[in-house]
């Protein structure tokens, strides 16, 4: 297993008592360090993503558009997403850590990447930022990999308790890459939950949510769209703000509910895909419940 993380990814600022903070990630480097995680498992600095990587899954008006609002303060991109001096390095980091985990995984290097970035992605939708989203790193990993001759077919599977709505956005009319998003409902986005498309699939969870109804809800969406879509690489945005402890929804899953979420992907991944899956970090507010369930994703994913 290959593990993606930069010390640009601490530097993307955000207000005080903004829950998106480095902290999150500081917590994840010390859980890698007092595990022995980071000795078996070296962390890999990645390059930033390439300019026309992000071109294909954002319009350059967009890339514009951030670029303008840099400054030496903190600026708001929306009420809940925010630009300091270097958030966009940050960005082009987190991008950067799943391009080049694609590239990894598809020159047959490992089976398996986790990319303990920041900012998340899956919000940023083709031509807007929002819910703490700049760029759509999975995304961009995703038409990465379609650029391999040999790879017609993605999954992107995601279980943040937010829906993946950017991600929805930039695929609903892609046929080669399903995209199947679990999240409570109703709650933030608020868009895109409903769209219908055959390489879409939405699994809205009602509050309060447990870990029963999580599972049969993924076996009975999941499993059939990756049969039907037969995808040759799988792609994760692994969010863990659906977990009882997090502060910002109102979903009960616990750690062993990730854990079999992730031995679900694995198994299908080593049916469909040469084992071949690449998990990135999107959700994950509560630092006690994130690293726990980080270590129960891991567990499985390695």
């Amino acid at each position: 297993m290959f593990i993606y993380t930069d010390p640009l990814c601490l530097q993307h600022d955000v207000p005080p008592g903004h829950p998106e903070r480095a902290d999150r990630l500081r917590a994840l480097i010390a859980y890698f360090e007092e595990s022995g995680i980071s000795q078996t498992h070296p962390l890999i600095t990645p390059q930033p993503a390439p300019v026309d990587a992000i071109l294909r899954a954002h319009p350059q008006v967009h890339l514009d558009f951030l670029e303008s609002l840099q400054s030496d303060d903190l600026v708001p991109v929306d009420p809940d997403t925010w630009l300091g001096p270097d958030s966009l390095a940050a960005a082009f980091a987190a991008a950067g850590a799943v391009w080049e985990g694609v590239e990894a995984l598809l020159a047959g290097k490992t089976k398996r990447v986790f990319c303990a970035v920041r900012p998340p992605g899956h919000h940023a939708e083709h031509g807007a930022a929002m819910g703490f989203c700049l760029f759509n790193s999975v995304a961009i990993g995703a038409l990465q990999a379609l650029r391999h001759e040999h790879i017609e077919r993605v999954a992107v599977l995601d279980f943040d308790v937010h829906h993946g709505n950017g991600t929805v956005d930039i695929f609903k009319d892609n046929p080669d890459v399903l995209v199947c998003s679990s999240f409570q409902h109703p709650h933030y986005p608020n868009r895109l939950f409903d769209i219908e498309r055959p390489n879409i699939v939405n699994t809205p969870l009602p509050a309060g949510t447990d870990g029963a109804h999580f599972r049969r809800n993924i076996e009975a969406d999941w499993l059939p769209a990756l049969e039907r879509h037969q995808p040759q690489l799988i792609l994760v945005s692994a969010g863990f703000d659906a977990h009882q402890a997090d502060p910002l929804a109102s979903l009960n899953l616990v750690e062993e509910d990730f854990a079999w979420v992730t031995r679900l992907i694995v198994n299908e991944a080593e049916r469909l895909c040469e084992g071949r899956v690449l998990s990135t970090l999107e959700g994950g507010y509560d630092l006690q419940a994130l690293v726990a369930s980080v270590d129960a994703h891991l567990t499985e994913l390695a």
